[in-house]
């Protein structure tokens, strides 16, 4: 009798691949469905909208005029600028030496600085420290009629009408003030309208600082 030889046969292979629950098919369809989402182009927008979110939220815990400047414990910029108009003093960073002084940035057309006008008034009558006014952006003649009707504050005047000098400085706006220490130096800077309360809580015990 003739014997034949059966091939073998893999059992394994015959079998094809193991059986997948259905909760893993379901973990599995969930892991490709997020990352078609990351890879979707709609995606990359809205990750930047909940980034620039994000971060428009934290400013607005801060306060604008907490915003720190570069120029603090730095010299004044190197400038030289000519008084107001009807003014003879000028104002450049050699005047800005020998007595801790300020120096508030101003213009006739800023409300805020009509608002810290009277505060200004005030200091410079009791003698306090010299006050020393960089006029931003402004025409002479409207400069000129503005501290004539309200009151000149300040020892020297600087007439920035480019708003050159101003940038130098930093200035984020109309008005700012500036505590410079006698050698020159850069100590505080303020955003924002002077009034009594940031005189007696900053300025003046920073200014008395300064003189010991």
């Amino acid at each position: 009798m003739e014997t034949r030889t059966l091939p073998l046969t893999d059992n394994t292979a015959a079998s094809g691949p193991p059986a997948v629950s259905p909760a893993e098919a379901s973990a599995t369809t969930q892991r490709r469905g997020r990352l078609s989402v990351l890879r979707s182009p709609a995606f990359v927008p809205l990750g930047l909208f909940l980034v620039l979110a994000g971060l428009f939220g934290v400013g607005l815990t801060m306060n604008p005029r907490d915003i720190p400047s570069p120029l603090i414990g730095k010299p004044v910029p190197e400038f030289s600028l000519p008084p107001v108009k009807g003014r003879t003093l000028g104002l450049s960073s050699a005047d800005l030496k020998g007595e801790p002084s300020l120096v508030n940035v101003f213009a006739s057309w800023c409300t805020a600085c009509r608002e810290e006008h009277p505060p200004l008034m005030d200091l410079k009558a009791k003698g306090v420290v010299p006050i020393h006014g960089l006029n931003y952006k402004d025409r002479p003649e409207d400069a000129e009629r503005w501290l004539n009707e309200l009151g000149d504050s300040y020892t020297r005047t600087g007439a920035d009408i480019n708003g050159r000098v101003a940038i130098e400085w930093g200035v984020y706006g109309v008005p700012e003030t500036f505590v410079v220490d006698r050698e020159g130096v850069i100590r505080y800077k303020h955003i924002g309208p002077v009034n009594q309360r940031i005189l007696a809580e900053k300025i003046l015990p920073l200014i008395e600082k300064l003189r010991q």
